[in-house]
């Protein structure tokens, strides 16, 4: 059946070149400058076929970024399948790196806490919205301070010692 399709695709159709594939199952075709059988000149261009055809499925990262240059056209040629290998390693090998120098900074981060060296951060409750004038203030003010909504007038009497 494929055999069929793919006679009467070069017949009346359009002509692609499987290109790759990568480790998702995603599939890669170029489409050269061609004639269809009425005249319609039709330009170069480069595809996927996801292997998650529904597009509602698509999660960013369903195409690596070597194919993804391709498809765009950042690169002439696909990625080749150690150039794909080399890549991945690499990119563990940076996770593994970023992993340990978050370690490496928490501990050192642990020890400047105990050693006094750094203060603990505070935990504060904010009571009141944040344009309040009284925001953050542990101690009341005498200063009359609204939201607007809670205010009634005749309800603050200024201090009698000023």
């Amino acid at each position: 059946m494929s055999r069929i399709a793919g006679v009467l695709r070069r017949t009346f159709g359009i002509v692609r070149e499987h290109v790759g594939t990568d480790h998702l199952g995603n599939k890669y075709y170029s489409v050269p400058d061609q004639k269809t059988w009425t005249g319609r000149v039709v330009r170069a261009k480069r595809m996927v076929e996801t292997a998650n055809p529904t597009e509602y499925e698509y999660i960013e990262g369903s195409i690596p970024m070597e194919w993804d240059a391709w498809i765009r056209g950042r690169r002439k040629e696909p990625p080749s399948v150690e150039e794909l290998l080399k890549n991945e390693s690499y990119r563990e090998q940076i996770k593994l790196k970023a992993k340990d120098v978050e370690e490496r900074d928490l501990a050192l981060q642990t020890k400047e806490y105990q050693e006094g060296l750094v203060a603990t951060p505070a935990k504060t409750l904010a009571k009141g919205h944040a344009s309040s004038t009284s925001f953050g203030k542990q101690e009341i003010s005498e200063e009359p301070s609204s939201s607007g909504d809670t205010f009634e007038p005749g309800s603050w009497m200024p201090n009698p010692k000023k």
